[in-house]
């Protein structure tokens, strides 16, 4: 079942308010941004408000930059061992699960098993493209700039968009504003700002939330960026293209925390003329994993060269992916990905 179809599909009731549902697992991807975070916060919020159990269930630990985040020391965390009791029995007594900012079952990662097996319907909100085929009913919306917005254009079709509360607004204008990058990219269509006064008339403090994002370091982050950008950073400049990387050796020689990467592959796109930044990155928590963080400007495909060579994907210009190798054997598997697009690079 896609998209609004669901609103005649169930009375004109969405799933998540439905009388039948009373215990909600939320549920996002693995690796989780400030979009899924503030997504699921936001449902979480919302169900509460109408007298539901909600309890929000990640695979891996989110940045710390979004801990501030009302209801985020609630979630419960796969990886964290005195979680997973707790998960197993969110999961266990669940009657709805509601998929937060993922388009393919995979993206649980180690929760794919507990969520697939559930006989609790699994309800899709989402705006990646091409979704999978795993939920009953899937609303998805790929030309929306981040699944925050996707549930701001579900309450405003209900007309409840101006009856949320103040947590509800914050996380969802920090959803968008986390992934558009505070609004520097995916984010031309005039109805997001329509959004963001509605949640604005709510009384939020939009320049705080930036502050805590986006202005809230610590000295081994800002230690951590200068030594990337200096010593770790491979120019080539044939193809309008920088690669950062990162081990977990470094990792622990400059003290990183969860969060502190955060926004580094961004950070060469200010290059005059680049067309492409890859940051590779050692899985902490999967030593010989190495992570893969693309991005693009411009009509460059991040989300094809994602899934064609790192069994990624993503949107146009913002895509991740991952490879089971060393460092220098992941180097050379992106630089010959890169060169596969050298036309679209010159």
């Amino acid at each position: 079942m896609k998209n609004e179809e669901l609103a005649t599909a169930m009375n004109g009731q969405w799933p998540m308010v439905n009388d039948q549902y009373n215990h909600i697992a939320i549920c996002a991807h693995v690796n989780p941004d400030g979009d899924a975070i503030g997504s699921s916060l936001a449902l979480k919020h919302y169900f509460e408000r109408k007298g539901k159990e909600a309890t929000v269930v990640v695979p891996n630990i989110f940045p710390d930059f979004l801990k501030w985040m009302p209801g985020a020391d609630c979630i419960l965390i796969y990886t964290n061992p005195k979680h997973q009791e707790q998960i197993k029995s969110a999961i266990g007594k669940a009657d709805l699960i509601v998929v937060c900012d993922l388009n393919q079952p995979n993206r649980f990662a180690d929760l794919e098993k507990d969520i697939m097996q559930s006989p609790a319907p699994r309800f899709l909100i989402d705006h990646h493209l091409d979704p999978a085929d795993f939920c009953q009913v899937t609303v998805s919306h790929p030309e929306m700039c981040a699944t925050g917005e996707v549930i701001c254009h579900l309450l405003h079709q209900r007309g409840e968009l101006d009856d949320i509360s103040i947590n509800e607004a914050i996380c969802l204008y920090t959803a968008m504003m986390c992934d558009t990058g505070a609004f520097s990219f995916n984010s031309n269509r005039a109805v997001i700002y329509e959004y963001i006064s509605h949640l604005l008339a709510h009384g939020i403090d939009k320049d705080q939330i930036y502050r805590n994002v986006f202005w809230t370091a610590s000295e081994a982050r800002l230690r951590l960026q200068g030594y990337l950008l200096y010593v770790n950073m491979k120019m080539l400049h044939d193809r309008h293209t920088a690669i950062i990387t990162l081990t977990n050796d470094e990792r622990r020689r400059f003290k990183v925390k969860n969060g502190d990467t955060e926004g580094i592959v961004n950070m060469p796109l200010q290059i005059l003329g680049l067309r492409l930044s890859i940051f590779i990155n050692e899985d902490t928590e999967h030593p010989g994993t190495m992570k893969l963080s693309l991005r693009s400007v411009g009509d460059f495909p991040c989300d094809q060269m994602a899934s064609r060579f790192f069994g990624g994907g993503g949107h146009k210009n913002a895509s991740g992916g991952k490879l089971q190798c060393s460092m220098p054997e992941a180097i050379e598997k992106v630089k010959a990905a890169i060169d596969s697009y050298a036309d679209m690079l010159k």
